[in-house]
């Protein structure tokens, strides 16, 4: 079950990628907080190894990745 607050980083991704709301810095932390929980439960159990992100989502990592770099 996900917890309010997992909910509320969803809702921020899934809205910045709709366009929705800016890509800001909490779009970027949100981001890194869900895949540091998917990485978790992927050395949990096997069933999730095959379990990523969108293309979509990929991409905008990407670009925050770049950004730091810059």
């Amino acid at each position: 079950m996900l917890s309010t607050i997992d909910c509320d980083y969803f809702k921020i991704v899934t809205e910045s990628l709709a366009g929705g709301r800016s890509v800001d810095e909490e779009t970027f932390s949100s981001v890194a907080v869900l895949a540091e929980r998917l990485d978790r439960l992927k050395t949990t159990s096997g069933i999730f190894s095959d379990v990523s992100f969108s293309p979509e989502l990929e991409e905008l990592a990407e670009r925050e990745m770049i950004s730091a770099i810059s």
